[in-house]
């Protein structure tokens, strides 16, 4: 895994540091070209969209036409699911989207993987790598290169939520007892729920409903985010 990918864009400060340890990471996973956009819902106006990436120029006004969204049958996926896509030319052809794939594959665009965390208050995260080579078909690697893309959104959505919405960022703490900052501890130290209550003399059960009131606290998705979300408040350290 690419462990330093993961840490780095943690510590960006503003879009350009962001945008330079996203292009980063997707390097070194393989991929040519990325974008990653944090959309933001609101109830009486339409979606905002805050995007960065290293789309060519030439190609960029199509990206981002929203009508090429609403047609893109990856976005679409990912619209409504948090499973990853593994995209290609066929996956267009048979979404009657041919002609969109022989526009983007002249750009280098030709396969990918992208996929969204799907988070509280309306918010979504949806990172995308693409690049003119197939996408590895060997199961041991794609579950690797998938597990790194996954693992390395969970971080750059919250920093991305920490940039570019500086303002709701940074809620008051909310409040968790001791056995939920316990167990989000040990979760950080990569216990699994099971490990975690051999540690504290408790059950799996009863430690993983722990980390999941944690993290229905801090307003989190997944056990990943609850952690970030407490270290950066400063309710674990």
């Amino acid at each position: 895994m690419l462990h330093g990918g993961f840490t780095e864009v943690l510590k960006s400060q503003d879009r350009d540091e962001f945008r330079q340890e996203v292009v980063a990471f997707s390097k070194r996973l393989g991929f040519d070209t990325v974008s990653a956009t944090l959309v933001i819902d609101h109830m009486l106006a339409d979606a905002e969209f805050i995007s960065v990436d290293n789309t060519p120029r030439q190609f960029k006004e199509t990206v981002d036409n929203p009508e090429n969204g609403r047609r893109d049958p990856v976005m679409q996926h990912c619209k409504r699911q948090s499973v990853p896509i593994i995209w290609g030319q066929q996956t267009y052809v048979k979404s009657g989207m041919g002609d969109m794939w022989e526009e983007q594959a002249r750009f280098g665009l030709q396969n990918g993987i992208c996929l969204a965390l799907h988070m509280p208050e309306g918010r979504h995260f949806i990172l995308g790598v693409d690049r003119d080579r197939p996408v590895p078909n060997e199961p041991g690697e794609l579950t690797r290169l998938v597990a790194d893309l996954q693992l390395f959104a969970v971080h750059a959505q919250d920093a991305a939520v920490r940039i570019f919405t500086p303002k709701s960022a940074d809620p008051a703490a909310p409040s968790l007892t001791p056995r939920e900052l316990e167990t989000l501890r040990w979760t950080m130290e990569g216990k699994t729920a099971w490990e975690v209550g051999n540690v504290l003399g408790i059950t799996e059960r009863t430690a993983a409903l722990h980390v999941n009131n944690a993290t229905h606290k801090l307003g989190c998705v997944n056990k990943h985010q609850a952690v970030l979300k407490a270290l950066r408040l400063g309710l674990i350290r």
